[in-house]
């Protein structure tokens, strides 16, 4: 089955960076969408970062300058580049993927990122 598994969450002070990779696993083709998608406490989960198979990408302005979102097919990996963070990019982050447009969305379990003032 697909299987997303988060890594690269923990804390750093604003300013620093970090860097977030989602292994996937468990279907044979690409993906025909993966993204990054952030819950703080108390909110509603927000997208960060949408990739489609057919090379579209999108943002949320809320990080754009500061993130990057790239894909290495070969290794069916989905990072997520965070620089220059600040504490408002608190929150649990999470992988998530469909593979066509009409399938379920699988999630990945979450890493927490808190970023110290």
């Amino acid at each position: 089955q697909v299987r997303l598994v988060e890594s690269g969450g923990g804390s750093v002070p604003a300013g620093g960076s970090l860097r977030l990779s989602c292994a996937a696993s468990g279907f044979t083709s690409s993906a025909y969408y993966m993204g990054w998608f952030r819950q703080s406490p108390g909110k509603e989960r927000e997208a960060v970062a949408h990739l489609y198979a057919d090379g579209t990408t999108s943002i949320a302005d809320s990080v754009k300058g500061r993130f990057t979102a790239s894909l290495d097919g070969a290794k069916n990996t989905l990072y997520l580049q965070m620089n220059t963070l600040k504490p408002e990019d608190t929150a649990v982050y999470y992988c998530a993927a469909k593979l066509s447009r009409y399938s379920d969305i699988y999630w990945g379990q979450g890493t927490q990122v808190t970023v110290s003032s």
